[in-house]
């Protein structure tokens, strides 16, 4: 199979919402504020061909179904639809992929399952030959979402996925779509039921789309977590126990909010903290 990092739309958010109750002289030596005390976010997703002879898209970023005056306040960068022209670089469009494979259901990982806004246009779904993996967990709270997240979630979403007739529930390691070549870890830390999908090679190599379980290198500091997540405590400890996972068999964490980092191996400092190590800026058709 063949892999690609694919860029979505991008974001600017505030840097203390996204670093929690950590302090900001500490976060901005990781990452630059601008002016506003935002900070530069990828939305990017992972695209596979030829897993097992299907195309898959793991996540589709943000997108660009905001109304201009929504795209400014959620600090979306560009007003087209990146997802696409990016897919399009990596020789696929939309029209192509097999299955879509959703973490959750924030807008900032699955807005781009939608096309590009139109004055006076109701949501249209694409991927119009995709089936789409949600988890049944997090499909409960997407559909009654909690106030605290509410705004999370895009309300259309749901219904446009349900009538799509090609949405899967997934509840275990395993998809009845993907079989054995994706298997599925799951956290409640960030949001209930988030879906955590690691992919295997028969080389041993393999690699796990973090999602918001560690968004990006900063984040890889067992104690670092986002003003977003709705048990931080709790976040912490399936934190440490999926990097003693990931360390322990040598799998490499795939980074969705990283502005700089793709993909990186973890490894421990003297003091036994983990850090990311030999980060990848970008994937570009490996074979794995």
């Amino acid at each position: 199979m063949q892999l690609w990092s694919i860029a979505g739309n991008s974001q600017r958010l505030d840097g203390g919402a996204m670093f929690g109750n950590a302090p900001k002289a500490l976060w901005s030596r990781w990452v630059q504020p601008d002016a506003h005390n935002r900070i530069p976010l990828a939305c990017r997703c992972l695209l596979i061909k030829d897993l097992d002879g299907a195309t898959v898209l793991l996540e589709t970023g943000i997108g660009a179904f905001f109304e201009p005056a929504l795209r400014e306040r959620y600090g979306v960068v560009e007003s087209r639809h990146v997802l696409l022209d990016s897919l399009a670089a990596a020789g696929v469009s939309h029209e192509d992929i097999d299955v879509v494979v959703l973490s959750h259901l924030h807008f900032d990982h699955a807005g781009g399952l939608l096309a590009a806004w139109q004055e006076g246009q109701p949501p249209r779904l694409l991927f119009p030959r995709a089936s789409f993996l949600v988890s049944a967990g997090h499909w409960q709270r997407a559909c009654h979402p909690h106030p605290r997240d509410r705004a999370s979630f895009i309300p259309e979403l749901p219904g446009l996925l349900r009538d799509s007739g090609r949405l899967e529930l997934v509840d275990g390691e395993f998809s009845r779509r993907l079989g054995t070549s994706v298997r599925f870890h799951y956290s409640q830390g960030h949001t209930p039921g988030l879906m955590l999908a690691e992919i295997a090679a028969g080389n041993g190599r393999g690699l796990v789309f973090c999602a918001d379980l560690i968004p990006g290198r900063a984040w890889v500091h067992v104690p670092i977590t986002m003003g977003y997540d709705r048990f931080p405590e709790c976040l912490i400890d399936e934190k440490r126990a999926f990097l003693e996972d990931m360390h322990r068999r040598e799998v490499r964490l795939f980074f969705t909010h990283d502005d700089g980092c793709a993909l990186a191996r973890i490894d421990q400092d003297s003091r036994g903290r983990y850090m990311s190590v030999d980060p990848c800026s970008e994937l570009a058709g490996e074979v794995w």
